[in-house]
C-alpha cells in the first residue's frame, strides 16, 4: 500500500516550531505585525517568473500552503556598539509554512526556477516604491532535505544593499529566513537556520 500523502501543519503547530529566545539568547524577538505581510502580498516583480522570489523578501508564502507562522529576529547589538551600528543590526524575519502531498517541494522547486530565470535582477514594486534588484545569486545550502541561499543585490540611491534569504525543506514545511540591514548590507542569518532547523528536527 502506498503511504498516506502528508498531511499539512496548522498555524498554532508551526507556532510551537518557530525558533525563540530560549534557542538565541543573542537575539531579541517580535511578532510580524499583520500589516507588514499585506506590504509584501502587494509586492511585485517586473517579471512573473521572479515573483515567487519577491515572495521570500516578504514573510509571504510560496504555493497553497495550509499552516502559516511567522516571527522576526534581530541579532542585539555587540557590547559598546554605537547608536548606528546597534541601528545597523541584522534583522531575520522567519517564516514557516507547511502544505499537503508534495506542495512543499513544489513551492521549493517555484523558488529554485525563480532564483535562476531572476539571475540577472529584476525590478520590484513594494508600497509604492520601485527598487531594482541587480542580481540574484543562489547556491545550495547542505540543510535539512534540501535548501537554497539567494543573496538579492540592489544599488538604492548609490548605496549597495543586500538581503540574504535561506530556503530550507524539511519534509512537507518550509522554513523562509530572510535578513536585512538599516545599514545596507545583511549578515548571512546562519545561526538563525541552524536553530530554526534544529527546532524542526
Amino acid at each position: 500500500m502506498a503511504a498516506p500523502a502528508a498531511k499539512a501543519k496548522t498555524d498554532a503547530e508551526l507556532a510551537g516550531l518557530l525558533v525563540t529566545q530560549a534557542e538565541l539568547a543573542d537575539h531579541q524577538f517580535a511578532a510580524v505585525p499583520s500589516t507588514e505581510v499585506a506590504i509584501g502580498s502587494a509586492a511585485a516583480s517586473d517579471k512573473a517568473a521572479c515573483q515567487p522570489v519577491v515572495k521570500t523578501q516578504g514573510t509571504v508564502t510560496v504555493g497553497e500552503a495550509l499552516g502559516v507562522a511567522r516571527t522576526k529576529a534581530v541579532a542585539k547589538p555587540k557590547e559598546g556598539a554605537s547608536g548606528l551600528e546597534a541601528l545597523g543590526a541584522t534583522r531575520t524575519s522567519v517564516t514557516l509554512s507547511s502544505y499537503d502531498g508534495k506542495g512543499a517541494e513544489e513551492a521549493f522547486a517555484a523558488i529554485k526556477a525563480a532564483a535562476t530565470a531572476c539571475a540577472g535582477g529584476f525590478t520590484l514594486t513594494m508600497e509604492g516604491e520601485t527598487t531594482k534588484i541587480e542580481k540574484v545569486t543562489s547556491t545550495d545550502a547542505p540543510i535539512g532535505d534540501e535548501a537554497i541561499a539567494l543573496t538579492l543585490e540592489a544599488d538604492v540611491e548609490g548605496e549597495k544593499v543586500t538581503s540574504e534569504t535561506v530556503v530550507v525543506r524539511k519534509g512537507n514545511t518550509l522554513a523562509t529566513h530572510t535578513a536585512s540591514s538599516l545599514a545596507g548590507v545583511a549578515d548571512k542569518p546562519t545561526v538563525v537556520v541552524a536553530a530554526q532547523v534544529k527546532k524542526l528536527g
